[in-house]
C-alpha cells in the first residue's frame, strides 16, 4: 500500500510525547506524500499540526486495530513497533490486570506490587501438560515448556530471568522452581523438591536487601540447576552465584538496608540461645543503621528468621553450624562498631582496650584480642631484606576494618552456598537438568561504579546470546516452512563486548593498573582515554577527567573511576587473615584456610615483593598461587564465560521482568520507566527482528475461516483451501513480497494483517448499510425522527413557562416566611447575648476573689516548702558531719589511741588467768577423786544388786538400791553442772583476753580429759579383770554400735535441718532461726556450741598470736577484731545454754521423770514397722509356697477326676479353706507383731539403762544427754523376749540377766531402723522437691498462657472480645469433644476385643464340653452332616478343601477376567465367594471365613473395565453379607428361602466395614482412571471443536502456532470433538451396566465425571483469553445442551450431574449477555450465582471481541460488577479444584436371586467346589 492509502482520514497514529513517551492521535485530513504537515486530532479533541521532516520527524507509527489490542502475544500485532508494544502491555496491565505477556519466545512479566491468587497448586495443575500458547501467558507456561522440551528433545533447558532491581526476578525464579518441584516431585521420600524450595529463604536472607527500588532486591546473581532422572523426577540441584555486592555490608545509601540476615538476627536477639551474641536493636550498629530506616513495611524480621532457621534445618545444617554462622554475622556487626581513635599526629591511630565491641568480636570469632587490636591499627611491609610494621591513619584503619568485614561476609556466603549445594547433591545419575538463571538486569544510576560495570558487561553477553537465539529460531521457522529468506540485519553488540573483554580492553587495562605499585584510578582512566578513544562505543565526558562513557545496547552509561582499582583488588591484609586462621572455632578457621595473602599486596611498594616473607639474610620468595592472584574482574569474566558455555549448551527460555513504577504502587504504570526497561531487556530487539521478516503467521484453515467474507462465491466451490487462500491474496495484495506461502502457514509482512482487517471491516460495514437501507427504510426513519425532535422541543418550551410560574410563587411564599422567622430569631439571640454578658460580669467578680485566695495559698505553700527544704538541708549537713566523725573514729589512728594502755592490761589479765588456772587445776583434782570414789561405790552397789537378785527376789532391796543409784547419779550430774558453770565462769570472764584464755584452757582441758579417760579406763580394766573375755568383746561391739548410732543421729539431725531449710526457702521466703534447744552432736568436747570449723579457725588464731607475739597481735587490728567477734559469740552461746539449763531444771521439777520419751515412742514405732515388714516377707514366702502346693494338688486332682463339676466344687472348697486360714493367720500375725514391738521397746529401754550405768562408771561426760528409764518394765520385756526366743541366741547368756546382749541387739536394730528412715526421708524429700519444681513450671506456663490470652483479649474491641471468647469456648469444646471421641473409640475397640475373646473362650468351652462327652455322640454328628448333604441342591452353599483355597482365590479373584463371566449372571464371582463363606459359617470354621474375606483384590488396576468389574463384585458381596446377616433391618425384602440361608454362627459386621472401605477405594480408582482417559478430550471437545459450523471467528494467535511449542507426537487439540467425549461417556456407562454395578453407584460416577468436565472446562476458560468470546459462549452452551440430552437419554438427569455443570453454564451465559449498562450488571449478578466474584471479573477481563462491531467490556462496568458482588462474601477462589471428590454412598440393594438357582460355568474351572 502507498503512503497516501495508509495515512488517510480517520487513520489512527502514534506521536512522540515527553510525558507518556507515545500519544494516540487520529488523522483528520488525508495526507499526501511530500506534505510538511500532518493534521491530527488528539484524544482530548484538541487539534495538532504535526510537522513531517525527512530526517527529524518521519511519519508517525500507525496504530493497530482495536481488535488486536490486548493480545497475549505481541508478535500477533499487525504493526510491530515500540508504541504498539508499550500500549499493549499497558492495556493488559491496567484493565484486566494481566501481568504476563508473550513477545515471541520471551515472557514479559510486569511486577504488580500486589499479591495475586494465580500461583496455587490448581493453577500448576491447569498449566501442566499444556502447550505454551494454549493458555494465557504465565511463568508456569514457560516452565512447562522447558519441562516438556527436556522430556521430548532430551536436551537440557535454561530459563533466563532478568530485569532491573525491583522488577520481580527473584519471585519469578521462585515460582518456576515451585512448578518443577510440584510437577517433577521426587519419586522417593527424599523430599528433594522441598529442599530446593527451602534454599530460597536462605539465599534471600543472606543475599537480598532493601534498596530504593525494591524491598527484596537480590544483590547477587545465581544459576540453579535442577537435576532430573530418566523418569524426569527431581533428584538434586546445584547453585552457582555471581558477583555478591560486598560493599553493602559496610555501606548503605539513604532509605536502604543491609542484607536481611543482619536485621533478622537483631530482631531475634532476645531469644535465650542468642544472649551470648550481645546483640541489641539494629539501630545500635553502624553497619545496619546507615540507611536511617531499619524496617520494611509489612515484613516481620523475627518471623522471617524463624523461616530461615527452619530452612537451614531442612537442608541438614546442624545446630552447631547454624550457631557458628550467627556468631560470625554478629561479629561483623560488632566489628563495624569498633571505634578507631586518631592520634595527634594524624598518621597513627589506636583502639581503646575497653572497647566492648572489639571484645565481643574477638570472643565470637575465637581470636586473640591483643593481636586483632594491634593489626587493626598497623600493617606489615615486607621487602627483600626487611620487614616493617607501619602505623595506619584512622581512615586507612577504617578502610582495613571494612575490608575485613566484607571479606568475612563473602567467605561465609560462599560457605553457605557450598553447604546448600551439598544438601541438594545426589548420588544418583543425572539424566538432564533445567537451569534457572536469576541475574541482575541492565542498571544505570546517577553514580555508576565497578558493580554496575560488571552487571552491564554480563547483560551485554546475555543480550548477544539472546539475539543469536532469536535469529536462529526465526531461521529455523522459515526453513521448516520452506520459504525463501534473506539475512536479517540485527544489532550485534560484539564490538561493545570486545571493548570490555578483548586484549588491552577495559578489564585488561584495569588488571594491569592493579599490578602497578602506585597505580591510581586517575592513571587508569587516563590510559582508557589514550588507548580506547578510537572505539565507537567509548566516549570521554566533556566535564570530567575521572569518568568514561560506554555506549551499551540499551543506553549510554557514564562510569565514575573512583574505587575501581580498590574493588577490583578486593584488598584484605594478610595479618587479619592469619589471625582468623588461628581461631579456636573450627568453622571460622575453615573459612579462611584457602585464603592467600594477596590482600597485602594492594598498598605495598611492589606486588611481587609483598608475597615474600623474610626468613634470613637471603630471602626465599614464596611461590604465589595463580588462582588467588586473580582480580575480581578476571574472576567475574571467567565465571561469566562458564555461564555462557552452559547456556549455549542448553535450550534457553527468556523471562524479562519489568518494573512499572518507582513508587512501588500496585498496578500503576509509568510509561517512561517501562519503555526504558523494554529497550534494555531486549524485547524491542525481538520485535525488530520479527518485524524485519514476516511477523504475522496464519494457518490456512484459520485464514480461510477469518477472511472468507472477502471471497467470491465461485471461489468457495474450490475444495482445496490452500488454493483458495492463494487466489484471494493474489487478488487483494498486489505486492508479492508482502506475503509468503509456507507448507502449513501463510507469512505476512508487518501491517498486512491490519490491511486485511480493514478490508474485512469495510465489507461488513457496506453490508450493514445495504441491509439498513433495504430492510429498515432509513429515509422514513429519519423523517420520523425529525418530527419527534420538533414535538419534543415544543413540549420543552411549554414545560419551561409552567415551571417558571410555579417556582416564582413558591419563592415569594418562602421569602415572607423567612423574613418573619429572622425577626424573631434576632430578638432571641440579642436577649441571649445580654444574659451571657451579665453572667460574665458576675463570674469576673467571683474570679477576682478566688484568684486572691489562690495567690495567698500559693505563697504559704511556697514558704512552708522553703522551710522544709532548709530543715532537710541542715539535716543532711549534720548527717555528713556525723558520718565524717564515724569514719575518723574507725580510722587506724583512732584505734591506736584507744589501744595505748592495752599491753599493761593484757599482762594483768594474763596474771589473773594464771591464778584462775591454778584454782581450776585444784578443783579438777578434787573432781577426779570424787569421780573415782563414786565409781567404786557404783560398782560395789551393782555387784551387791546382782548378788541380791541371784539369791532372792526381794523387791524392796532392789528398790532401795535403785533409789541409792539414782541419788548417786543425781550427785554426779550436779557435779557436772558445777564443772560446767565453773568452766564457763573462767572461760568468759573478760572480753578479748578471756577468749585467748578459754582457748588455752580448752587445750589444757582436752589433755587433762584424755589423761582422766586413760585413768578411768585403766581403773575400769583393773576392776573388770575378773570379767570374762567375752564381756570385753561384747563391750567393744557395744561401743562400736553406739558410735554408729551417734553418727546416724548426727546425720539424721543434719538432713532434717537441711530439709527444714529447703522447705522454708521454698514456701516461706525470708530468714528463720533454728530452735535453740537442738543439741549439738558436732563435737565431744565440753563446749558443744563450737563447731569443728570454728575451733579450727580459733586454733589458727591462737597459733597466729603465739607466732606474732602478744604485743604485735594486739596491734594487728584484723586479729583483734576476729578475737573480739569470737568472744561475743561465745558469750551468746553461754547465755543460751544457761537459759536452756534453767528451763530444763524447771520442767523436770514440775513434771518429774516421764516413763517414756517421744524419741522412745518413735523408736518403738520404727521397730514395730521393721518387725512387721520382716514378718510379712516371711509369711509371704510361706503363703506362696503353700499356694503353689495347693495349685499343684488341684491340677493333679483335676487330671485324675473326670467330672468338671466335682473339680469346680473341690476347687471352691479349697479356696474357702485357704481364705479362712489366711484371715486367721493375719490376726495371729498382728498379735505377734504387737508383742514383739513391746519386747523390742523394753529391750531398747534396758539397753539405754545399761548404757547409762556403764557411762556413769566409766564415761561420766556422756551422762548429760540421757534420761531415766523404767527398769521394771524393761525386766518384764526382757524375760518375755527370752521366753519367746527359747534362749536360742548366744548373746543372751553373756551375763546373768542378759542385759548387755539385749542392749546390744536392740541398739543394732535401732541403728538399722534409723539408717533406713534417713534414706527413705532423703528420697522422699528429693521426690517432693522435684514434684514441686515440676508443678511450679507447669503453673508458670499456665499463668503465662493465660496472661497472653488476657492481654490479647483486653486489646480487642468489646465485639471482638465476645467473638474471641466464643472462639475460645468453641475450641475448648472441640478439644473436649475430640477427647471424648477418642475415649469412645477406645471403649469400642476394647468392647470388640472383649467380644472376640469371649467368642474364643466360648469356643474353647465348647471344645472342652465336646471332649468330655462320650464317644457315642460322634456318630450322631456324622449322620447330621450326611442329612445336610442330601439337601445340597437347595441350600446354596459351596464346599472346598483347605488345600484348594489358594486355587480358589487365584481362579476366582486373581486371574478372573470380565469377559469370562460376561454371558452369566452379573457379579457371579461375588455370589460364588459368598456361597463359600456360607459353608464356612455352617461348619463353624472361622479361619476359612477370615481367609476368604481377606483375599486381595487388585484395586490399583488402570483398566476401567477391570476396575468397574471388581467394584460391582465387591459391592455385591457387601450387599450379600448384609442381606444374609440375620439382621432384621436387612431382611425386610428377603424371601422365606433367603431367610433360611442367613448366616448362623458368625457376625461379620467388622468384615462388612472392611469391604465398604475397599469399595470406596475401588470407586476412587475407577473415577481416577476415567478422568485420566477423559482429561485430554475435555478442552478440545468443550471449547475448541466447532459443534456449530462457521460460528467461531479466528484471531491471529502469534507464537501459539509456532511448531516449537507443539508436541510432535500429537495431532493437536482439535482431534477430539464433542461426539467423541459423549461416546466415551457412553462407553463408561455401558461397561458399568454390563458388570451389574448398582445404578446409584453408576450415577455417582457420572456425576463425578461431569464435575471434572466442569472444572477443567471452567479453569481453561479462566486461563485462556482466546476462548472468552461471544461465539465460544454459544458453542459452549450448545455442547452442554448436548450433554444434558445424553443424560436424559440414559435416565441420569436425576443424578446431580447437571447441577455440577451449573458454573460452566453460567460462564457461557455470561459470555453471551450484554455487558454495558447498570441493568446489565444487575442481571449478571443475579444470573451468575454459581460463580465467585473473582471468576466473574476474570471472565469479563478476558472477554475479547472477534469483530470490530463488538464492544469491549469497559473498566467502569467491571468495577460496577465488583461493587455489587462485594456483599456476597465469597471465598476468594479463582480456579475450581479439579481433584475434589464427592463422598460416595453405597445404598443397600438386596438381590432377588436365590443362591440355590445359581449355575457355575464350566469354563471357570471350579470343579473342586462341591454344592452343599
Amino acid at each position: 500500500m502507498s503512503v497516501n492509502e495508509l495515512y488517510s482520514k480517520y487513520t489512527r497514529v502514534w506521536i512522540p510525547d515527553p510525558e507518556d513517551v507515545w500519544r494516540a492521535a487520529e488523522i483528520i485530513k488525508d495526507y499526501k506524500e511530500g506534505e510538511p504537515i500532518l493534521h491530527l486530532k488528539l484524544e482530548d479533541e484538541s487539534l495538532l499540526e504535526y510537522r513531517i521532516g525527512p530526517k527529524d520527524n518521519p511519519l508517525p507509527f500507525l496504530r493497530n486495530p482495536d481488535i488486536l489490542v490486548g493480545e497475549n502475544d505481541l508478535t500477533a500485532l499487525s504493526y510491530l513497533h515500540e508504541p504498539a508494544v508499550l500500549h499493549n502491555l499497558k492495556v493488559r496491565f491496567l484493565e484486566p490486570n494481566h501481568i504476563y505477556t508473550y513477545c515471541g519466545i520471551v515472557l514479559v512479566a510486569i511486577n504488580p506490587y500486589d499479591q495475586l491468587q494465580i500461583y496455587g497448586e490448581e493453577v500448576i495443575n491447569a498449566y501442566s501438560g499444556q502447550n505454551m500458547g494454549d493458555m494465557d501467558p504465565h511463568i508456569f507456561a514457560v516452565a512447562e515448556e522447558a519441562y516438556k522440551q527436556m522430556a521430548r528433545d532430551e536436551r537440557n533447558q535454561s530459563i533466563i530471568v532478568s530485569g532491573e532491581s525491583g522488577a520481580g526476578k527473584t519471585v519469578s525464579a521462585k515460582y518456576a522452581m515451585r512448578f518443577f518441584a510440584t510437577v517433577g516431585g521426587s519419586a522417593n521420600d527424599t523430599n528433594v523438591e522441598e529442599k530446593v524450595l527451602a534454599s530460597s529463604p536462605i539465599m534471600e536472607a543472606i543475599g537480598n536487601a532493601k534498596t530504593t527500588r525494591n524491598d527484596n532486591s537480590s544483590r547477587f546473581g545465581k544459576y540453579i540447576q535442577i537435576g532430573f532422572d530418566r523418569r524426569y523426577h527431581i533428584i538434586g540441584a546445584n547453585m552457582r552465584t555471581y558477583l555478591l555486592e560486598k560493599s553493602r555490608v559496610v555501606f548503605q545509601a539513604e532509605d536502604e538496608r543491609n542484607y536481611h540476615i543482619f536485621y533478622q538476627l537483631c530482631a531475634s536477639a532476645s531469644f535465650p540461645e542468642f544472649k551470648d551474641l550481645a546483640l541489641t536493636s539494629a539501630e545500635d550498629f553502624i553497619f545496619t543503621s546507615q540507611g536511617e530506616n531499619i524496617f520494611i513495611e509489612g515484613v516481620n524480621d523475627a518471623e522471617d528468621f524463624k523461616k530461615t532457621k527452619e530452612a537451614f534445618t531442612l537442608l541438614g545444617v546442624k545446630e552447631s553450624s547454624q550457631s557458628s554462622i550467627f556468631r560470625i554475622i554478629a561479629s561483623i556487626l560488632h566489628l563495624g562498631n569498633v571505634e578507631i581513635c586518631s592520634e595527634r599526629d594524624g598518621d597513627s591511630c589506636h583502639i581503646s582496650r575497653n572497647d566492648p565491641h572489639l571484645t565481643h568480636f574477638c570472643r565470637l570469632l575465637g581470636v586473640e584480642l591483643e593481636q586483632m587490636e594491634h593489626w587493626l591499627c598497623h600493617r606489615k611491609l615486607v621487602t627483600t631484606s626487611e620487614t616493617y610494621v607501619k602505623n595506619m591513619s584512622r581512615k586507612q584503619a577504617a578502610n582495613a576494618r571494612d575490608a575485613l568485614a566484607k571479606h568475612i561476609y563473602a567467605h561465609m556466603f560462599d560457605w553457605i552456598v557450598e553447604h546448600v549445594n551439598k544438601s541438594l547433591h545426589t548420588s544418583s545419575k543425572q539424566h538432564s537438568f533445567i537451569g534457572v538463571l536469576d541475574i541482575y538486569g541492565f542498571e544505570t544510576f546517577e553514580i555508576n561504579s565497578f558493580e554496575q560495570f560488571c552487571i552491564n558487561y554480563a547483560n551485554e553477553k546475555l543480550q548477544q546470546q539472546f539475539n543469536q537465539h532469536v535469529f536462529k529460531l526465526e531461521q529455523e521457522e522459515y526453513m521448516k516452512e520452506q520459504i525463501p529468506w534473506t539475512l536479517i540485519d540485527f544489532y550485534d553488540n560484539q564490538p561493545c563486548i570486545d571493548l570490555i573483554e578483548a586484549k588491552l580492553g577495559i578489564l585488561d587495562l584495569l588488571d594491569e593498573e592493579c599490578k602497578v605499585p602506585k597505580g591510581t584510578d586517575q592513571n587508569w582512566c587516563q590510559k582508557l582515554y589514550d588507548r580506547l578513544s578510537s572505539s565507537v562505543h567509548f566516549q570521554k565526558p566533556r566535564m570530567s577527567n575521572i569518568s568514561f562513557i560506554i555506549i551499551h545496547f540499551a543506553d549510554k552509561v557514564e562510569y565514575q573511576c573512583d574505587g575501581f582499582l580498590e574493588k577490583n583488588r578486593d584488598t584484605v591484609y594478610e595479618e587479619h587473615i592469619n589471625i582468623l586462621k588461628a581461631s579456636k572455632f573450627q568453622l571460622v578457621a575453615d573459612l579462611f584456610q584457602d585464603t592467600n595473602k594477596d590482600g597485602s599486596s594492594s598498598t605495598s611498594s611492589s606486588s611481587k615483593s609483598s608475597r615474600i616473607n623474610v626468613r634470613s639474610a637471603k630471602p626465599t620468595p614464596k611461590v604465589p598461587n595463580k588462582e588467588h592472584r586473580k582480580t575480581v574482574g578476571h574472576q567475574f569474566r571467567s565465571s561469566l564465560q562458564l555461564l555462557m558455555e552452559t547456556l549455549n549448551a542448553t535450550t534457553p527460555h527468556y523471562v524479562r521482568c519489568i518494573k512499572p513504577n518507582d513508587e512501588k504502587e500496585a498496578f500503576s504504570f509509568d510509561s517512561r520507566r517501562a519503555v526504558q526497561q523494554l529497550r534494555a531487556c531486549g524485547v524491542l530487539e525481538t520485535i525488530r527482528i520479527s518485524a524485519a521478516g514476516y511477523p504475522s503467521r496464519w494457518t490456512y484453515p484459520d485464514f480461510f475461516n477469518r477472511y472468507r467474507v472477502l471471497m467470491k462465491k465461485s471461489d468457495m466451490t474450490v475444495g482445496d483451501k490452500k488454493l483458495v487462500c492463494r487466489n484471494l491474496l493474489e487478488t487483494l495484495v498486489k505486492d508479492p513480497d508482502k506475503f509468503q506461502f509456507g507448507k502449513t502457514k501463510i507469512f505476512f509482512r508487518a501491517g498486512q494483517v491490519a490491511y486485511l482487517e480493514k478490508l474485512r471491516a469495510d465489507k461488513f460495514r457496506s453490508a450493514c448499510i445495504k441491509i439498513q437501507k433495504t430492510v429498515f427504510g432509513r429515509g422514513y426513519m429519519a423523517r420520523r425522527y425529525a418530527e419527534r425532535l420538533r414535538l419534543t422541543r415544543a413540549a420543552v418550551i411549554c414545560q419551561k413557562q409552567y415551571r417558571m410560574v410555579r417556582e416564582r410563587t413558591a419563592y415569594l411564599r418562602v421569602r415572607q416566611a423567612v423574613v418573619t422567622i429572622q425577626a424573631f430569631t434576632r430578638g432571641m439571640f440579642t436577649r441571649r447575648i445580654f444574659q451571657e454578658f451579665l453572667l460574665h460580669h458576675k463570674a469576673m467578680i467571683i474570679q477576682k476573689h478566688v484568684r486572691g485566695w489562690l495567690t495567698r495559698r500559693k505563697f504559704k505553700v511556697a514558704r512552708n516548702a522553703a522551710i522544709t527544704i532548709q530543715c532537710a538541708y541542715r539535716r543532711m549537713r549534720a548527717k555528713r558531719e556525723l558520718k565524717q566523725l564515724k569514719i575518723e573514729a574507725r580510722s587506724a589512728q583512732h584505734l591506736k589511741k584507744l589501744n595505748t594502755g592495752m599491753e599493761n592490761k593484757i599482762v594483768q589479765l594474763q596474771r589473773k588467768m594464771d591464778d584462775q588456772t591454778k584454782d581450776l587445776k585444784t578443783q579438777n583434782e578434787q573432781l577426779v577423786v570424787a569421780k573415782a570414789s563414786l565409781g567404786s561405790e557404783v560398782n560395789k552397789l551393782q555387784k551387791e544388786l546382782e548378788t541380791m537378785r541371784s539369791r532372792q527376789g526381794d523387791g524392796s532391796q532392789l528398790t532401795s538400791m535403785k533409789d541409792e543409784l539414782e541419788k548417786l547419779r543425781a550427785e554426779l550430774q550436779e557435779a557436772h553442772k558445777m564443772h560446767w558453770l565453773l568452766n564457763d565462769h573462767h572461760a568468759l570472764s573478760d572480753v578479748s583476753i578471756a577468749f585467748i584464755n578459754a582457748l588455752r584452757e580448752n587445750s589444757l582441758l582436752k589433755s587433762e580429759k584424755e589423761k582422766m579417760n586413760q585413768r578411768i579406763l585403766h581403773h575400769s580394766k583393773n576392776q573388770e579383770s575378773s570379767a570374762s573375755q567375752s564381756v570385753g568383746r561384747v563391750q567393744a561391739e557395744l561401743d562400736e554400735e553406739r558410735q554408729r548410732y551417734q553418727n546416724l543421729l548426727r546425720e539424721f539431725s543434719r538432713l532434717e535441718q537441711r530439709y527444714d531449710n529447703l522447705q522454708e526457702a521454698k514456701f516461706q521466703p525470708g530468714h528463720r532461726r533454728n530452735n535453740s534447744n537442738q543439741s549439738s552432736l558436732e563435737s565431744d568436747s565440753n563446749y558443744p556450741s563450737i563447731s569443728t570449723s570454728e575451733v579450727g579457725d580459733t586454733d589458727d588464731a591462737i597459733q597466729l598470736v603465739e607466732e606474732m607475739g602478744v604485743e604485735k597481735a594486739a596491734m594487728d587490728i584484723g586479729v583483734f577484731m576476729k578475737l573480739q567477734k569470737r568472744v561475743r559469740e561465745l558469750e551468746q552461746e553461754r547465755k543460751r545454754l544457761q537459759v536452756n539449763l534453767e528451763k530444763m531444771e524447771d520442767q523436770s521439777k514440775r513434771k518429774g521423770i516421764e516413763p517414756k520419751t517421744t524419741s522412745e515412742q518413735e523408736n518403738a514405732d520404727l521397730a514395730y514397722n521393721s518387725l512387721k515388714r520382716q514378718e510379712l516377707e516371711s509369711e509371704n514366702k510361706k503363703l506362696k509356697n503353700d499356694l503353689n502346693e495347693l495349685r499343684k494338688a488341684i491340677a493333679d486332682r483335676a487330671s485324675k477326676n473326670s467330672s468338671s463339676n466335682e473339680l469346680q466344687d473341690g476347687y471352691n472348697l479349697l479356696l474357702g479353706q485357704l481364705k479362712a486360714a489366711n484371715e486367721e493367720l493375719d490376726v495371729r500375725k498382728e498379735e505377734v507383731l504387737i508383742l514383739r514391738s513391746q519386747i523390742v521397746t523394753a529391750a531398747q529401754q534396758k539397753e539405754k539403762e545399761t548404757t547409762n550405768h556403764i557411762e556413769t562408771n566409766n564415761l561420766p561426760e556422756w551422762t548429760n544427754s540421757k534420761k531415766p528409764i523404767d527398769k521394771e518394765e524393761a525386766l518384764r520385756s526382757y524375760h518375755g523376749l527370752c521366753e519367746s526366743k527359747n534362749k536360742a541366741s548366744d548373746w543372751g547368756y553373756l551375763n546373768e540377766d542378759g542385759e548387755l546382749g539385749l542392749a546390744y541387739q536392740g541398739l543394732k536394730q535401732v541403728a538399722r531402723l534409723l539408717e533406713a528412715q534417713l534414706q527413705s526421708q532423703a528420697r522422699k524429700h528429693e521426690d517432693e522437691l522435684e514434684a514441686f519444681r515440676t508443678q511450679i513450671e507447669l503453673l508458670r506456663d499456665d499463668i503465662e498462657k493465660k496472661q497472653e490470652m488476657l492481654n490479647h483479649t483486653m486489646s480487642l474491641s468489646p465485639e471482638a472480645q465476645v467473638e474471641y471468647s466464643v472462639q475460645q469456648e468453641i475450641t475448648r469444646l472441640t478439644n473436649d469433644n475430640l477427647d471424648l471421641k477418642e475415649l469412645v473409640e477406645k471403649l469400642e475397640k476394647n468392647e470388640r476385643k472383649l467380644k472376640k475373646q469371649l467368642r474364643i473362650y466360648m469356643k474353647k468351652v465348647q471344645e472342652l464340653e465336646a471332649a468330655s462327652q462320650s464317644t457315642t455322640a460322634k456318630p450322631e454328628m456324622t449322620r447330621q452332616v450326611t442329612v445336610q448333604r442330601r439337601e445340597k441342591d437347595f441350600e446354596g452353599m459351596l464346599e472346598y478343601y483347605k488345600e484348594d483355597e489358594a486355587l480358589l482365590v487365584k481362579t476366582l479373584i486373581t486371574d478372573m477376567k470380565p469377559h469370562a463371566v460376561s454371558a452369566t449372571v452379573p457379579c457371579l464371582p461375588a455370589y460364588i465367594l459368598f456361597m463359600c463363606i456360607r459353608h464356612a459359617d455352617y461348619i463353624n470354621d472361622d479361619q476359612k471365613v477370615h481367609s476368604l474375606l481377606t483375599s486381595t483384590i487388585n484395586k490399583n488396576n488402570d483398566d476401567f473395565e477391570m476396575t468397574s468389574f471388581w467394584l460391582a463384585n465387591t459391592s455385591r458381596l457387601l450387599h450379600c453379607l448384609k442381606q444374609y446377616s440375620g439382621d432384621e433391618a436387612f431382611m425386610t425384602q428377603n424371601t422365606a428361602k433367603q431367610n433360611e440361608h442367613c448366616l448362623k454362627n458368625f457376625d461379620l459386621a467388622e468384615y462388612r466395614q472392611v469391604l465398604s472401605d475397599l469399595s470406596i477405594q475401588i470407586y476412587q480408582q475407577l473415577v481416577k482412571v476415567a478422568e485420566h482417559v477423559m482429561q485430554p478430550m475435555i478442552v478440545s471437545a468443550m471449547l475448541e471443536s466447532e459443534s456449530i459450523p462457521s460460528l467461531a471467528g479466528v484471531k491471529p494467535m502469534g507464537y501459539r502456532n509456532r511448531s516449537s511449542s507443539m508436541d510432535k507426537d500429537e495431532e493437536g487439540p482439535g482431534s477430539y470433538t464433542l461426539e467423541a467425549l459423549i461416546r466415551q461417556l457412553g462407553q463408561f456407562h455401558g461397561v458399568m451396566g454390563e458388570h451389574g454395578l448398582d445404578p446409584e453407584i453408576a450415577g455417582q460416577v457420572i456425576r463425578q465425571l461431569f464435575y471434572s468436565i466442569n472444572a477443567v472446562t471452567l479453569n481453561n476458560l479462566l486461563l485462556r483469553k482466546d476462548v472468552c468470546s461471544w461465539s465460544t459462549g454459544m458453542q459452549l452452551r450448545y455442547n452442554i445442551s448436548q450433554m444434558e440430552e445424553w443424560l436424559r437419554g440414559k435416565n441420569l438427569h436425576q443424578s446431580g450431574a447437571v447441577i455440577n455443570m451449573e458454573p460452566v453454564i453460567q460462564a457461557a451465559q455470561l459470555l453471551q449477555v450484554k455487558k454495558k449498562t447498570s441493568q446489565d450488571a444487575e442481571a449478571i449478578c443475579s444470573l451468575c450465582t454459581a460463580l465467585t466474584m473473582q471468576q466473574i471479573v476474570k471472565i469479563l477481563n478476558l472477554y475479547t471481541p472477534l469483530n470490530e462491531f463488538e464492544e469491549r467490556v469497559t473498566v467502569s462496568f467491571i468495577r460496577n460488577i465488583q461493587n455489587r458482588l462485594q456483599e456476597r462474601n465469597d471465598v476468594p477462589i479463582l480456579l475450581v479444584d479439579t481433584k475434589h471428590t464427592f463422598p460416595v454412598l453405597f445404598p443397600y440393594t438386596p438381590s432377588a436371586l436365590s443362591l440355590e438357582t445359581l449355575h457355575i460355568p464350566a469354563n471357570l474351572s471350579l470343579h473342586f467346589l462341591t454344592r452343599v
